[in-house]
């Protein structure tokens, strides 16, 4: 299966209700199943409103208590767009979670998951940039995408 690397709390944001786009200087064409890493790296100062997101949905303790360094879910990749065609700044809602959880400067793009996983175990591994792949044999079969 395909990989990417994330930051903590993106990664788990991602396999979460919260953010719909992860957002990324580059496209991508892959559509389909996209495991989700969780890197060791973890961003401790994240803004005054996206810190409110984030504890609203993992708790006022996620720094201690998110997953890292482990692949914990899958999202499915269904589109990928540039970031200006998806969101209009002008016409953001204040608390748009997904808006607040990505970069939708102009000339990024936007890659819409639809479905998502969060594995109930995490599966310790080692990241990599850019998208990579993993073993399917890695996951559980109840968990495999």
């Amino acid at each position: 299966m395909k990989a990417i690397s994330l930051w903590q709390p993106w990664a788990s944001a991602w396999c979460s209700p919260l953010k719909i786009h992860e957002t990324r200087h580059w496209p991508i064409n892959h559509r389909g199943w996209l495991a989700v890493h969780a890197t060791k790296k973890i961003v401790h100062a994240c803004g005054a409103e996206l810190d409110d997101i984030i504890c609203d949905e993992f708790g006022p303790h996620w720094r201690m208590e998110l997953p890292r360094g482990a692949i914990i879910g899958a999202v499915n990749i269904v589109n990928c767009e540039r970031t200006e065609d998806v969101y209009d700044p002008q016409s953001v809602s204040e608390r748009d979670d997904n808006w607040l959880c990505g970069d939708f400067s102009p000339g990024r793009f936007a890659w819409e998951r639809r479905e998502f996983r969060i594995f109930q175990n995490p599966v310790p591994y080692r990241g990599a940039q850019g998208i990579f792949f993993v073993p399917d044999d890695l996951f559980p079969k109840a968990e495999a995408a």
